[in-house]
């Protein structure tokens, strides 16, 4: 009996010591929040040095430091979660040239490296110039004030960066998905979306600068497509599919998965059942890509952008634009709770992330 007590108190112990799901978003004017899921409340509030509300979200697998893009577009600011300190800053633009990253920020699973997508411009004295697209990378150890260690070209178009198989693997989403060899400094691989070669399908289009895949480690974007051999009047001609990039086998997956009867901005895949997605804008969908169609449905009372998943695949969080983020049950698609902003900003484009504390 004494064993049996001994073996529950160590159970009961190391369940309670299992880590719990936060939410980290951002809002105006320059505010970056931590969310407890567990007990539906703000956590903490960060102030985000500098000029504009915080972009895209990067953060490294053990959850320490919030990397943020800010300073409209312009400057990396890490935050340390635990004090509130910034310990790492990268300013890009410079005299000459102004660089702009556009939501292109993902760090390393083990925090070591940070990638940011720059799109440069040459400040000449009557004239712009618009310089080759980049990605740069910095060591985050370098802290405040951080430069590049090395850049390598990339394509226009890239919305989003996000970390692949390995240390130096980087995946990005754009016209199409590129997969860079950071070491060697090269892209190392294409898969075509814009420039598929399907019979009877249009190239897709895809909006998708919201990162939200760590918790499935899975790159999940709704996308467009027309059908070309039905009658473009018909219901069928339009369609909405799901795009899957599995982000540690490197490997993509879409299905067509209904009518393009709504407009869908953001989607990830569930981590428990990865054939399993949720979407959101105006309606909260669940799709089955197994079986290649949308399964349910529901109204939401307001617009959000974006969207993630708990750890147990139960709960979805929905926010940006408007000034909360509201809390479903995968089950039911039915609101369990909502988190209202500090002074009621809104997070506009804000992305959402997952981290475990």
């Amino acid at each position: 009996m004494i064993r049996f007590i001994a073996g529950l108190i160590l159970m009961l112990a190391a369940s309670s010591a299992m880590p719990s799901d936060y939410l980290l978003t951002g809002s105006h004017p320059n505010s970056l929040h931590l969310i407890d899921l567990g007990a539906r409340k703000l956590a903490q509030t960060y102030v985000v040095p500098g000029d504009g509300p915080p972009e895209a979200i990067a953060v490294p697998a053990d959850g320490k430091i919030a990397y943020v893009l800010t300073n409209h577009a312009e400057s990396i600011s890490g935050i340390n979660l635990d004090s509130g300190q910034q310990v790492f800053r990268a300013d890009m633009s410079t005299t000459k040239e102004r660089v702009k990253s556009m939501f292109g920020v993902t760090v390393s699973l083990d925090g070591s490296t940070l990638y940011v997508y720059q799109i440069p411009t040459l400040m000449k004295r009557n004239e712009y110039e618009s310089l080759d697209t980049r990605i740069a990378v910095y060591n985050t150890a370098d802290g405040l004030g951080a430069k590049p260690v090395k850049t390598f070209p990339a394509p226009r178009g890239i919305g989003m960066l996000a970390p692949g198989s390995g240390r130096d693997r980087v995946v990005a989403l754009g016209w199409d998905i590129y997969v860079f060899d950071a070491k060697a400094g090269k892209l190392a691989q294409t898969y075509p979306l814009r420039h598929w070669k399907r019979e009877g399908i249009s190239s897709p289009d895809v909006l998708s600068f919201w990162h939200q895949y760590e918790q499935s480690r899975v790159l999940s974007t709704p996308y467009y497509v027309e059908q070309t051999n039905v009658d473009p009047k018909s219901p069928e001609a339009l369609k909405v599919g799901i795009l899957n990039f599995d982000l540690d086998a490197e490997k993509l997956s879409y299905a067509e998965v209904g009518n393009a009867d709504t407009a869908i901005f953001s989607a990830v895949t569930n981590p428990v059942k990865r054939t399993e997605v949720f979407t959101v804008m105006n309606q909260l969908i669940r799709a089955d890509m197994a079986e290649k169609k949308m399964t349910q449905r529901v109204e939401l009372d307001e617009t959000y952008y974006a969207i993630n998943i708990s750890s147990d695949g139960k709960e979805v969080y929905l926010g940006g634009a408007g000034n909360k983020v509201a809390i479903y049950d995968t089950a039911t698609l039915s609101k369990q709770a909502e988190i209202i902003m500090p002074g009621g900003a809104d997070q506009s484009t804000a992305s959402m992330r997952i981290i475990h504390r």
